[in-house]
């Protein structure tokens, strides 16, 4: 059987997302419990879209163009409840191409 190598980043770049201009579907809730209580910042580096970045201060920037709407965010911020998502309104968000 041979195995056939699969770019991700290639696979990803096929998807498109339209940005809904002022009305982000997540949103970080309360800044201070990224930067002071949330020791290990697991966003940043659970998410497979990096919309989550750890900056040098401790803060914690958002960005959302180009979630893939996972909830990956979400499900790891269990303990301090932080994250605000919700599904992006209809004709926004990510457009997956297979392929």
């Amino acid at each position: 059987m041979n195995a056939i190598a699969v770019n991700v980043e290639e696979k990803l770049f096929q998807n498109r997302y339209k940005v809904d201009h002022g009305r982000p579907h997540i949103k970080i809730k309360n800044a201070d419990v990224c930067s002071n209580e949330c020791k290990g910042q697991q966003c940043t580096f659970v998410c497979p879209a990096a919309c989550y970045k750890a900056e040098g201060n401790r803060t914690v920037t958002l960005i959302t163009d180009g979630c893939l709407e996972c909830g990956s965010c979400r499900v790891i911020c269990t303990e301090h409840a932080n994250v605000a998502w919700e599904y992006p309104r209809g004709g926004h968000g990510i457009l997956f191409k297979f392929g």
